[in-house]
């Protein structure tokens, strides 16, 4: 299997899994270091069905781009690493975010990712509903034995010249 990008395909399986939830927000990430060179559906097709949903997507666009480092898997040579052209489609990212309502980001370095992800949280807050489960212990049967016990000795000392005193 080739290494690529398949941005459209991404999108538009989000979307599948998004389509039918019953959140008041439906937001997809989408974090990508390069262009879209792979896969059946347009990146702007899949902007499209987003949209056509009310789902919100949020662009990453991590790297820099230009000649980068890329580890490469050689049969014969083992893993080593190869200088390599990767180009980056920022305008497409950009045109993906508006069309759906989203912000496109740039992250650099891991610093600036991290930032991201917090003022995306901060942007999309929703009210979580969630079933809390609790686990009881059941004591009905030890409380049980233990009045069973005490009737027997109540039982068992009426019936003794202890109890017969005034």
């Amino acid at each position: 299997m080739e290494d690529g990008t398949a941005i459209g395909m991404g999108l538009a399986t989000a979307v599948a899994r998004l389509k039918e939830s019953k959140t008041p927000s439906k937001v997809v990430i989408l974090l990508t270091d390069g262009q879209n060179n792979r896969g059946a559906i347009d990146p702007l097709t899949g902007a499209e069905l987003a949209r056509a949903f009310g789902i919100k997507v949020y662009t990453v666009l991590a790297g820099r781009g230009g000649v980068v480092p890329v580890p490469v898997d050689d049969p014969l040579m083992g893993r080593r690493v190869e200088m390599v052209r990767m180009e980056v489609d920022e305008t497409t990212l950009r045109q993906i975010a508006e069309r759906t309502g989203g912000r496109f980001y740039r992250a650099t370095d891991p610093r600036a990712l991290e930032g991201i992800y917090t003022e995306i949280d901060r942007l999309e807050r929703a009210p979580i509903r969630s079933v809390d489960y609790r686990d009881y212990q059941d004591l009905g049967p030890w409380l049980l034995g233990w009045a069973a016990v005490a009737l027997a000795f109540h039982a068992l000392s009426a019936s003794t010249w202890a109890m017969r005193l005034p």
